[in-house]
């Protein structure tokens, strides 16, 4: 095997799972194709619970002073959210997922951009993404993504179902984006400590909630703008770490 193999699978199974959607949605009534994407926003709220575990484990509240956990997580995703809005982060995914409809030549009026969107922000954001790469890329195993590239096949499938090939476009991302986490892996080994991992986490976690609400049709929250939240975390976890 090759540093990467893992994101590879992923991305596989990422494609393969758009492509049975697609082919068995239009056998969906609206009905059901709903139900599917309701389903899939309730499996997230789960995927949601498990990335914010570490918030209240022993070895976070250890590593940084009473008090500071969640003011670690609620200064990373305001300023994220800051630097995001400011870079307009949210429209630029949108601009890209108009390019690659295009590129697609699917209608105007399909769900391509949404498809795209949030399949490429709930591939990318879950904590398995980040651990996994890193550990594909040490060569210490590719656990973690075959767990992910299942998670992801199934995810796939019934997001495709409803939101069609955005799905399968959502792939080059999540490439570009584990394959960045592979590279870092390979050539730096062990670049962050357990707990400024434990706070991408937590902030990944808090995006997976808002992506649920978006799939649910709850609250339609500006994720995209939020990603740079998860880069802020571990240096904000750093400087609290070793200056408070």
């Amino acid at each position: 095997m090759f540093p990467g193999i893992g994101t590879v699978i992923n991305l596989a199974a990422i494609i393969l799972g758009s492509i049975l959607g697609i082919l068995v949605g239009h056998r969906l009534n609206h009905k059901v194709r709903t139900l599917l994407t309701d389903v899939l926003g309730l499996a997230t709220l789960l995927g949601a619970a498990s990335a914010l575990i570490p918030l209240w484990s022993d070895s976070f509240k250890a590593a940084l002073p009473k008090g500071w956990p969640l003011l670690l997580i609620l200064a990373s995703l305001l300023v994220g959210g800051l630097i995001g809005s400011a870079l307009k982060l949210e429209d630029r995914l949108e601009n890209i997922g108009e390019v690659l409809r295009r590129k697609f030549k699917a209608s105007d009026d399909s769900d391509f951009v949404a498809g795209f969107v949030s399949a490429s922000l709930l591939f990318a954001i879950g904590p398995l993404a980040i651990l996994g790469s890193i550990s594909d890329g040490m060569s210490t195993g590719i656990d973690q993504l075959v767990l992910k590239s299942t998670l992801d096949f199934f995810a796939s499938m019934a997001f495709a179902s409803t939101l069609g090939w955005g799905v399968a476009a959502s792939a080059i991302p999540v490439g570009i984006y584990q394959g960045f986490w592979t590279l870092i892996g390979l050539g730096l080994g062990q670049v962050l400590a357990l707990y400024q991992i434990d706070a991408m986490t937590i902030v990944g976690g808090v995006m997976l909630v808002a992506i649920a609400l978006r799939l649910l049709n709850i609250k339609n929250i500006a994720v995209g703008n939020l990603l740079p939240a998860l880069a802020i975390a571990p240096v904000f976890a750093l400087a609290i770490h070793s200056f408070f």
